[in-house]
């Protein structure tokens, strides 16, 4: 495994068979968790295919597994930044952190990709009445 992030608020491993596993710690860990769980299983539900997929979820461990959304960005223009956020939003998802750093680039297909949920509001939907 190799260790790709470890502040106060998480631990990200990657493992060799591609799947990245996060652990939860510091203030709030629970809630983030569980604001991290409903948010990607939110966007899976509506066939959102630029974010990581949830593929295991722990409460007692406070540990997601998730499949890989390819390599960190370094560079990204703003406006590409603020499309693929915008693009998002279409999903029913406000990221609330959307710097560079939570930014991925998937090479199978080209694809930018967005990770890192633990902050990330639903959106109301502008279907169901106010």
């Amino acid at each position: 495994m190799l260790k790709v992030k470890d502040t106060l608020r998480a631990t990200v491993n990657l493992t060799f068979d591609g799947r990245v596993i996060k652990v939860f710690h510091g203030s709030n860990a629970p809630e983030r968790f569980a604001n991290e769980v409903r948010v990607l299983r939110h966007l899976e539900a509506r066939g959102c295919n630029f974010v990581p997929r949830l593929l295991e979820a722990d409460a007692e461990k406070l540990r997601i597994v998730t499949s890989n959304c390819g390599g960190r960005v370094e560079h990204l223009g703003e406006h590409r930044r603020a499309e693929l956020f915008a693009e998002l939003e279409k999903f029913g998802v406000r990221h609330d952190d959307p710097d560079v750093r939570n930014v991925t680039y998937r090479t199978s297909d080209g694809r930018f990709c967005v990770i890192d949920f633990e902050l990330a509001t639903l959106l109301p939907d502008p279907a169901s009445p106010a």
